[in-house]
C-alpha cells in the first residue's frame, strides 16, 4: 500500500468512527431525554443514502465503505425509530393538537422518506453510482449541518444533542472533504472544486452549532 493509499484508507476510517459515534450517541440520548438526535429531513436523506449504497456495495465489491455503511444503516435505523417514539411532540400533528391533525404525524412521515428515497435514487440515474454518492452525500451533509442550528433554536435546549455529536459529525465530515475534494478517490480521482466547497460550509456551520452547544448558551 502506497502513501496515497494509505492516506485514503486513514481518512475514510476517521469519517466512518465519528460518524458512528455521533449515531451511537445519538440512540443513547434519544432514549436519554426522549427525543431524538438528527433532524428529520436529514435522516430520511441519510438512511435512503446508506441503503442504496450498502446494496450496491455488496452487489460489487465489498470494501471498507460497504462494511462502514452497513453499520450506519443500522444505526440510523435506531434513530429512526426513536423519532417515531418520541418524534410527535415536536412536530405540528402533536398529541396536543386536534385529532384531525395529529393524525397526520405517521402519513407525513413516510411521504418524507419515499421522497428523499425518490430524491437518493434519482442521483444514480443522473450520475454514475460514485459520483452519485459523492455529490449527494455532501450536499445532505450541508443540509444536516443547517437543521442542527436549527434544531437546536427550535428547541431551545440540548435535548437530544451533544457536543459529542457536534464535534464527530464535524470530523466525520470534514475527512472525506479531504479525501475527495483535495485528495481524490473513488468518483473523483483529481479532487473536485464543489465537494471541497461544499465540505467547507459544511463545517462553517458545524462550528457555529459547536459554539452554539456550549453549557453557557444551552444548560440542558
Amino acid at each position: 500500500m502506497n502513501r496515497i493509499e494509505t492516506i485514503r484508507l486513514a481518512l475514510t476510517l476517521i469519517s466512518g468512527i465519528c460518524w458512528t459515534v455521533v449515531y451511537v450517541d445519538g440512540i443513547r440520548l434519544g432514549f436519554k431525554h426522549r427525543s431524538y438526535a438528527i433532524p428529520f429531513f436529514a435522516l430520511a436523506l441519510n438512511i435512503s443514502w446508506e441503503l442504496i449504497y450498502t446494496y450496491h456495495g455488496f452487489k460489487t465489491e465489498i470494501g471498507a465503505q460497504t462494511i462502514i455503511n452497513t453499520a450506519w444503516l443500522l444505526l440510523d435505523a435506531g434513530i429512526l425509530f426513536t423519532y417515531f417514539k418520541f418524534g410527535r411532540r415536536y412536530s405540528p400533528w402533536n398529541p396536543a393538537a386536534p385529532a384531525y391533525i395529529s393524525k397526520w404525524f405517521m402519513p407525513w412521515s413516510a411521504l418524507v422518506l419515499v421522497a428523499a428515497f425518490g430524491v437518493e435514487f434519482s442521483f444514480t440515474k443522473e450520475f454514475s453510482v460514485t459520483v452519485a454518492a459523492g455529490y449527494s452525500a455532501f450536499l445532505q451533509n450541508l443540509l444536516m449541518s443547517v437543521l442542527f442550528i436549527g434544531m437546536l433554536v427550535r428547541r431551545g435546549s440540548r435535548e437530544g444533542q451533544s457536543l459529542t455529536i457536534a464535534v464527530s459529525k464535524w470530523l466525520g465530515t470534514l475527512a472525506p472533504t479531504i479525501l475527495f475534494g483535495v485528495v481524490g478517490d473513488a468518483g473523483f480521482p483529481n479532487g473536485s472544486v464543489l465537494i471541497l466547497l461544499v465540505g467547507l460550509l459544511c463545517s462553517v456551520f458545524d462550528l457555529i452549532y459547536i459554539w452554539l452547544l456550549r453549557p453557557h448558551h444551552f444548560n440542558n
